[in-house]
């Protein structure tokens, strides 16, 4: 995700929907986005609930972080753009915390301001009836499967890294996936009307086979 072909179209794409204006990015982390961002001149701030994220991103860049959850956090000022990343959105894990997260991006937005979400869409047609699991990704030394609990709609990403032994290092990510479809009445509900949307980052077409989208809201300009 750090590589230049990743981080570039993203950065290229945040930097013209800003036109100019303030940025701010929902769970900025370590900066993998912001930093490249500001330094195109772009006034980027930050919301980071994770201390150690924010560590490491004080190490590369002064740029302000309000500590606290995007759904519920308030950075000082209004913004022309607000952006979240890379499935990040899913780390709240009910649909309430969700609809938060959109309402406190119409929050710090101004009139006709953005907020750009990039989001996978969930796998579900590939499993098989009675199964509830499958492999994402399978390389050497690395393994990735995700499981499925329909009814919450929570998936749990579990990461199999492997070293020279016989041991492996087990890391997991819970998350609630999100339709389209349903992402869409959820911006409706804050105001938000949809501009557009890609299947990734350079604007390539949205379609029923694209394993990820890259969608712009924006509210009314007045």
């Amino acid at each position: 995700m750090f590589a230049p072909e990743v981080v570039e179209p993203a950065v290229d794409r945040l930097a013209a929907l800003a036109g100019g204006g303030r940025v701010l990015e929902f769970a900025i982390g370590t900066g993998r986005v912001a930093v490249p961002l500001a330094a195109r001149g772009v006034s980027v701030t930050g919301i980071e609930l994770s201390q150690p994220m924010l560590d490491r991103l004080r190490t590369k860049a002064e740029i302000p972080v309000v500590v606290g959850d995007m759904a519920t956090a308030t950075a000082p000022g209004r913004y022309s753009l607000v952006y979240l990343v890379f499935n990040t959105i899913g780390n709240l894990l009910t649909q309430d915390e969700q609809v938060e997260c959109f309402r406190n991006a119409a929050r710090h937005l101004d009139p006709g301001g953005r907020f750009v979400i990039e989001l996978g869409v969930p796998e579900l047609r590939r499993l098989p009836p009675g199964q509830d699991a499958l492999v994402f990704t399978a390389e050497q030394g690395y393994v990735g499967v995700d499981t499925y609990d329909t009814v919450r709609q929570h998936l749990v990403s579990h990461h199999f890294k492997f070293g020279e032994g016989r041991d492996a290092r087990l890391g997991r990510c819970p998350q609630r996936y999100i339709w389209p479809a349903e992402l869409d009445l959820m911006g409706r509900l804050a105001g938000f009307e949809l501009e557009s949307r890609h299947a990734d980052w350079t604007g390539g077409q949205f379609t029923t086979r694209s394993p990820s989208h890259v969608s712009v809201y924006r509210l009314p300009p007045s």
